[in-house]
């Protein structure tokens, strides 16, 4: 586990783009989905009221009637101090440009930002820039729409930012940046569209980023979910707790269903952030709202005790992940919609399945070596180690010049190499492999291809497909992979119809006598290639012995290698998160799962998950019950486990 965090100082939480209306349901928009704004934000209201956090930042967007509308923003505007009286955080809020207007460009549809519009909003919020200190760290909120806008508040503000990020440096103070539109989505050189910054104020921006060595920027506008770095700056663009823009439904390779209107009410994506301030950086923990809405005058609902998430930086987990067999880090065009963008395509990235993976705390990922030989690919790898991710690399054969190179190159980001290759063909494959893996500190894994009569004779239908992996019953293959000079462990497939820790027993006792340890693919398929698996539960249940079986056994990797849905093609699946990257029933008892045991620390604990629960000591007695589909905790003996309506965990003493 990582502790290099330090302690943690503070908790602090930032929504945006709430786009309050100006009745309860009466809007200006053509979508529904709008409509549900101020409910939507009411639940907000409500849920951060349960939660211990030292103040809350609104990123702008606000209101949804634009000021142009000055009767209507204004209706907007009440709705919005109504409700936020009921907070009992302090709250800083910054405009973005359905508040004052839309960035200074001819082909916005709200309005460019001028001086009338912002004293409309000092009128009703105050100051439209500003920051404050909190615990060592500086927090400053610009205010986005008058950059390149040849206002006189540009020329201000430009001035007060400059001298306050100065100032926070002479004084040793961290800085950590709030605006409404971000500088950029995927590229610093992008071309200018609806959702960045236009030059010259971009660049000025990022120049002071990097100047200052600002430790993060938190943005809003687009309503969706990226990460990336800039320089030393950790850049975090937030959902809306309104509405998804439904343009980025592009990024999928699914239509939405009917009732989330065409991506825009996607409610799966709608939450806000709770940041944790530590005393070496800080961790961001999404909060998915769901798009529950509160009724007006309706009664705040009880909270239940549930287990809280754990960032990958701080998982205990660490000898479980999953395959990523699609394409998580390409860059995907957004073609013009005609409806905020219309004359070009913008770039960006799919990053909800790295939102998913943060929420579970799951660290370790098995990759291919195209990711290691694309320079794009490398360079985003490189960003998201610093999220605590460990990354195993997975190739075939005598690996070639360009491979070596890659490997070598990539000391600190992998830890491990998986190879495949016939067997008698592996200790060539070895030889080539072994001083880029010493380079790289990476241990060295290999799995021998299995052929068609090795699978007659095993007793399964043979099926012309790729199989590689070996089996704990090859006592005689596997002295012989053993002694090849320079490997660390041998890679096992198991079979849909093998439980996980049945699995593991084999392969641990196939290796010990060697001094070797196993890597299990855990296969979350049954049967034929042509048959599709669609069983929630059963994924879910897998998936929890997969992962208690990593955690309660040393000398041993296991992934899934099922990680979103397949939905096509062969051996169609489940994953723990569908092709829109939405939670599954196997995302929600990962996350609860990998809480849990960041709870149970040394503790003793006891998994139930259907046939082949792995369980960990032999504590028995009084302890904590934990429903890992809800995360809802009671108290519990053990024995409890038996009466459980689904997977669940039992801690000792907890």
């Amino acid at each position: 586990m990582n502790n290099d965090l330090g302690p943690r100082l503070f908790t602090y939480a930032v929504i945006t783009d709430t786009h309050l209306n100006q009745g309860e349901e009466e809007c200006n928009s053509p979508f529904e989905a709008n409509k549900k704004a101020n409910g939507r934000m009411r639940h907000v209201i409500r849920d951060l009221n349960t939660r211990e956090v030292d103040f809350v930042l609104h990123l702008g967007d606000l209101l949804h009637p634009v000021p142009a509308i000055p009767h209507l923003y204004e209706q907007a505007a009440q709705n919005f101090k109504d409700q936020v009286k009921d907070l009992r955080h302090k709250l800083y809020v910054i405009p973005g440009n359905h508040d004052v207007g839309d960035k200074p460009v001819d082909w916005c549809p709200a309005g460019m930002v001028r001086d009338d519009f912002l004293a409309l909003w000092d009128q009703h919020f105050g100051p439209h820039y500003q920051a404050f200190d909190h615990d060592g760290v500086r927090f400053i909120l610009i205010d986005a729409q008058i950059i390149n806008s040849g206002l006189a508040a540009e020329t201000e503000q430009k001035e007060w930012l400059e001298s306050q990020l100065a100032d926070a440096e002479a004084k040793g103070l961290r800085v950590f940046l709030n605006t409404h539109y971000p500088p950029y989505l995927t590229f610093r050189d992008e071309d200018e569209h609806y959702d960045n910054m236009g030059e010259p104020g971009r660049t000025w921006l990022l120049d002071l980023l990097e100047k200052h060595k600002v430790e993060a920027m938190f943005a809003g506008h687009v309503h969706n979910f990226w990460y990336h770095r800039h320089g030393p700056t950790q850049c975090w663009l937030l959902p809306s707790t309104a509405f998804v823009r439904q343009d980025y439904s592009e990024m999928y390779r699914a239509a939405p269903p009917a009732e989330f209107e065409y991506g825009r009410n996607d409610w799966n994506k709608l939450g806000y952030f709770v940041v944790h301030v530590h005393e070496n950086g800080h961790l961001c923990e999404v909060v998915r709202t769901y798009g529950r809405v509160a009724e007006p005058g309706s009664p705040v609902a009880n909270t239940p005790d549930t287990i809280p998430p754990v960032h990958p930086k701080e998982s205990p987990v660490t000898r479980f992940g999953f395959d990523m067999r699609q394409n998580w880090l390409e860059v995907i065009e957004i073609p013009p919609s005609g409806g905020l963008d219309e004359f070009d395509r913008k770039r960006t990235r799919n990053d909800y399945a790295l939102m998913a993976l943060m929420e579970m705390g799951i660290r370790r990922l098995r990759i291919p070596g195209r990711d290691l030989l694309d320079p794009a690919h490398r360079a985003r790898l490189d960003e998201l180690s610093g999220l605590g991710f460990l990354f195993a690399l997975f190739s075939f054969d005598v690996p070639d010049d360009e491979m070596i190179a890659a490997v070598k190159g990539a000391k600190g980001l992998i830890d491990s190499w998986e190879i495949a290759q016939n067997l008698a063909d592996l200790p060539a494959v070895v030889a080539a492999a072994k001083p880029a893996a010493e380079a790289a500190g990476a241990a060295l894994y290999i799995s021998k291809l299995r052929s068609k009569d090795e699978m007659l004779k095993g007793g399964e239908k043979y099926y012309h497909m790729i199989n590689h992996g070996f089996t704990p019953d090859e006592g005689d293959q596997i002295a012989q992979a053993a002694a090849i000079d320079g490997i660390t462990g041998l890679v096992f497939r198991v079979a849909g119809e093998t439980p996980p820790g049945e699995a593991a027993a084999g392969a641990l006792a196939a290796v010990k006598d060697h001094g070797l340890k196993a890597s299990l693919h855990i296969r979350m398929s049954i049967g034929s290639p042509g048959a599709g698996q669609a069983d929630d539960d059963w994924v879910a249940a897998r998936a929890a012995q997969a992962l208690a079986t990593a955690q309660s056994a040393e000398g041993l990797h296991v992934f899934c290698d099922t990680f979103s849905d397949v939905d096509r093609g062969y051996f169609p699946r489940q994953g723990v998160v569908d092709r829109l990257y939405n939670p599954r029933r196997g995302f929600h008892v990962l996350r609860h799962l990998t809480g849990a045991l960041m709870q149970a620390g040394d503790a003793g604990w006891a998994l139930a998950a259907g046939d082949g629960g792995a369980v960990a000591g032999e504590a028995s007695g009084d302890g904590t019950i934990i429903d890992l589909t809800t995360g809802e905790r009671r108290a519990g003996g053990r024995d409890a486990l038996n009466a459980a309506d689904g997977p669940a965990i039992w801690i000792a003493g907890a």
